[in-house]
Formats: structure tokens, sequence, C-alpha cells
């Protein structure tokens, strides 16, 4: 497990991201999957203060991601990220609703 070490102060200094999905029937846990292997190169990016993906215990298809930046600009770069466009690619397939 990554301990980030943040105190009170770095935790509400940054841009936030809080994303709920909701995933299709039989979907779960190829969102869990998808999110989890998310979690490693996104933690690499410099800008990153925190990346946690969620999964309801009391409902499995709810998921919640707390995403900590130190800035908006670090957002906007993790958007551009290889890692990033291929998860969206598989959460969002042709066809899907965003």
């Amino acid at each position: 497990m990554h301990t980030t070490g943040l105190t009170w102060t770095d935790l509400n200094d940054g841009f936030v991201v809080a994303i709920h999905i909701e995933a299709k029937s039989g979907e779960a846990d190829a969102v869990a999957a998808l999110l989890a292997d998310l979690v490693a190169p996104t933690m690499a990016e410099p800008g990153v203060k925190l990346f946690i993906p969620y999964r309801s215990p009391t409902s499995p298809a709810m998921f919640f991601v707390f995403e900590l930046y130190v800035d908006q600009a670090a957002w906007g770069t993790h958007q551009e990220t290889a890692h990033f466009n291929a998860c969206i690619k598989e959460l969002f397939a042709p066809g899907d609703e965003a």
C-alpha cells in the first residue's frame, strides 16, 4: 500500500476531482479492474497527490474516485496520459453515454 505522508494542510491544498461511476449490469468487476490498473501509473505522475478509487461494499456496481492534484494543470496533464485515455476508452465504449 502506498503511504503518502500527506498532512491535513496538504490534503486541503490542490485541485480535487471527485467522480461517481455506476457500472452497467455485469460490468462491475471489469470497472474495478480498470480503476485498480490506473492507480500505479497515476500515482507515479509528478503532479498527483492522491488517486483513490473506492468500490461500495453494499452496492458493488457503485464506485467513487477521489483525485488530488497539485493544481489544475496537473489534472490537465493527467488527462493527456496514455493510461488515462486507455481507461476512458474502455469505460465509455462506443454507444455508451458519458
